[in-house]
């Protein structure tokens, strides 16, 4: 029984000992954390606890982390061009004027006549607003055409820290809904321009723009959902215009994203996002980029961009058209006038004239190469540059022939 007492005694002790240790141990680290989190708040006793910090996130994904690195990389090279105009104020004139005039009406009006209507006046509005993207660090801008092509508008680009410039509207593009504009500025981030030839459908790819002309920087993702398409795309007012080999995406696009750029995910230009179709769901359309390089390069060069051309009216020759027109090839460029009055098979003057290339020619091959459906006439000819040498050959009157053709510049 003694030996009982004992034993018992002694884990008594045993216990008291150990929980003394605990507490002294739970106590001091208590106390040091306690006095932390009163001196720096609960971010240290967070972190510590947790092993995350508590003010930077950390992407889940490899792609995600990939797009918020694109897009940090990128945003500061995307900007917001705002078209502003001179616009008429609507203002209370006299509504007895006209009668003024009159001397019958005008004894019964009495000082209602003392007072002449005033010549309209006019403040500077903003008419549009679109984006844009910053291509070399002193100032020059690509966007579309489209926004930057309001008659008698003045543009102010508008960087991503929120500082504005006067704009100047460099070149415009005469085929393709494409333009530069510059800044007076230096040291500028720009974007890297990627290689648009080889995307594949699926491809993950994101928007920057200024979206509704109000958000801007705004970010969107989504993938590649089709290649080589081609659109009418309408400008407003009734005009329109036809895109080419344009990229599609379901990435969100908005009025006012047009002219900026599309990203892949290492943050490099695959495109320009140019027009969307309404009343659809995510269905977006830009420009390749490589379709801007030859532009970018001319205006850097020459300040101007410049197209090769003709001057003739065509279409490619398929089974249909070799039967409908009793021609004896089914491929090349059959010349021939268009639907209005003025639009002749062969320009005066132009190239093809010069040439000698007449209406009911057919251009079967251009530098060797076979033209038909998968080498178009006019893409062909814009692989060159203006003042070019070009061979062609010809079956006009049954009979084929070689040409030499310089292209000239274009007429805008």
């Amino acid at each position: 029984m003694k030996n009982l007492k004992r034993m018992f005694k002694n884990k008594l002790i045993m216990t008291v000992i150990v929980s003394f240790l605990v507490s002294a141990v739970v106590g001091g680290v208590f106390g040091y954390y306690g006095a932390t989190f009163f001196n720096q708040g609960a971010a240290p006793l967070i972190q510590h606890l947790t092993g995350a910090k508590s003010n930077a996130y950390q992407p889940v994904t490899d792609e995600e982390s990939k797009v918020v690195s694109a897009v940090k990389r990128a945003s500061p090279a995307v900007v917001s061009i705002v078209a502003t105009k001179d616009v008429a104020i609507v203002e209370q004139q006299n509504p007895f004027q006209q009668f003024c005039d009159d001397p019958f009406f005008k004894q019964f009006l009495g000082n209602q006549c003392d007072t002449p209507s005033q010549p309209p006046k006019t403040q500077t509005q903003q008419v549009a607003a679109g984006s844009g993207f910053i291509i070399d660090a002193s100032g020059l801008i690509l966007t579309n055409k489209h926004v930057v092509n309001i008659s008698g508008a003045n543009y102010t680009v508008i960087t991503n820290d929120g500082k504005k410039y006067p704009a100047q509207v460099l070149a415009r593009d005469p085929v393709q809904d494409l333009a530069v504009v510059k800044i007076n500025a230096s040291g500028l981030s720009a974007l890297t321009l990627g290689d648009s030839a080889n995307l594949q459908i699926g491809q993950t790819v994101i928007a920057i723009g200024n979206a509704l002309g109000q958000f801007s920087n705004s970010v969107s993702k989504g993938v590649i959902s089709g290649l080589s398409r081609s659109i009418t795309a309408s400008e407003g007012g009734g005009s329109s215009e036809t895109l080419s080999e344009v990229i599609q995406t379901d990435a969100a696009i908005n009025p006012g994203n047009s002219g900026g750029p599309l990203l892949n995910l290492a943050g490099q230009v695959i495109g320009m996002n140019a027009a969307i179709v309404q009343g659809a769901q995510n269905i977006g359309f830009a420009i390749p980029i490589n379709q801007a390089k030859k532009d970018i390069s001319q205006v850097e060069t020459t300040g101007k961009i410049s197209y090769p051309y003709l001057g003739i009216r065509y279409v490619l020759v398929t089974d249909d058209i070799k039967q409908k027109n009793n021609l004896s090839v089914n491929y090349g460029a059959l010349v021939t006038r268009g639907s209005g009055a003025s639009d002749v098979a062969v320009a005066p003057n132009s190239p093809a004239d010069k040439a000698g290339i007449k209406e009911g020619d057919i251009i079967l091959e251009i530098d060797g190469k076979k033209i038909d459906q998968n080498n178009d006439l006019a893409q062909a000819t814009q692989s060159h540059n203006v003042g070019d040498a070009v061979t062609l050959k010809v079956l006009s009157g049954g009979q084929e022939k070689t040409v030499q053709v310089t292209l000239a510049e274009r007429p805008l």
